[in-house]
């Protein structure tokens, strides 16, 4: 028989026993293979794309018609983890353009629910969005389509003020139907209260290892990108030799939470 295709039911009862979830990009149907082989449960279609497959400067120039493309050739490929595709910069600006991506990274792209940045502004995007039957995933803290905005890709939540922010955003993102929070360099305190707060799972990317799962870009833990990779990542396959080898070293890392570890956190 095989095995179950793994939904958000599955995830959230992931997040009630205690058993960490272990999430990764994925822009292709050959890693879509791999990623399933070596246990990966979530495979997210990052709009990171742009950066590791096109060469942009930022996630801001990626498209539409992009990311339903490598939503597609992973969700053909994937039998068991759930697809999670990025809705682009804009592309949920007013309700009617959210709804018009969600339905192409759906329907066209076979994801099984979408991502979209931002805060509790987006509430009433994402009510609307699950209203009509999309999933919907949220992320907050680092907002990579907002780096402009940010100034450079710096930590948020550092102050009380801000993490007082960022925790009234994921409560009114949760009230209004978001089934999934991803939380992105934020410090390890925050991340672990917002965990427990949260009745959704909360997967974390430079937030510590108390998160209810991890995600990393598949080309910075596989140190396939030249230049210094970011101080939350780790090359697994220095570590653990050949990819094969260095997903599932992932994967076990992520289930132990010795990944991420004190040297990859803000404190």
């Amino acid at each position: 028989m095989p095995a179950a295709r793994i939904t958000r039911a599955t995830l959230a009862a992931m997040k009630r026993r205690g058993e960490p979830i272990a999430c990764l990009t994925c822009y292709d149907a050959a890693f879509a293979g791999l990623l399933e082989a070596a246990g990966v449960e979530v495979l997210l279609v990052g709009d990171s794309l742009g950066m590791v497959l096109q060469g942009q400067p930022t996630t801001v120039p990626v498209q539409l018609q992009h990311m339903v493309y490598h939503s597609a050739c992973v969700s053909r490929a994937a039998e068991r983890a759930l697809v999670i595709a990025d809705m682009p910069f804009l592309s949920y600006a007013t309700d009617d353009r959210a709804l018009t991506a969600a339905e192409r990274l759906m329907g066209e792209g076979g994801a099984a629910m979408v991502k979209l940045e931002g805060g509790g502004d987006l509430a009433d995007t994402v009510a609307r969005l699950t209203r009509f039957g999309v999933p919907v995933c949220a992320h907050l803290g680092l907002l990579p389509q907002s780096v402009h905005r940010l100034g450079g890709y710096r930590y948020q939540g550092r102050d009380d003020a801000g993490a007082a922010r960022i925790r009234a955003d994921a409560l009114a993102l949760q009230d209004a139907g978001a089934g999934m929070l991803v939380l992105e360099c934020v410090p390890a305190a925050l991340a672990e209260a917002l965990s427990g707060e949260l009745h959704i799972p909360v997967i974390g990317i430079g937030a510590g290892s108390a998160c209810d799962g991890q995600v990393l870009v598949l080309h910075d833990m596989l140190g396939l990108l030249p230049g210094r990779a970011p101080s939350f990542s780790k090359d697994f396959a220095a570590g653990y030799g050949g990819v094969a080898a260095a997903l599932a070293g992932y994967v076990a890392e992520v289930k132990a939470r010795t990944f991420p570890g004190p040297e990859h956190t803000l404190h």
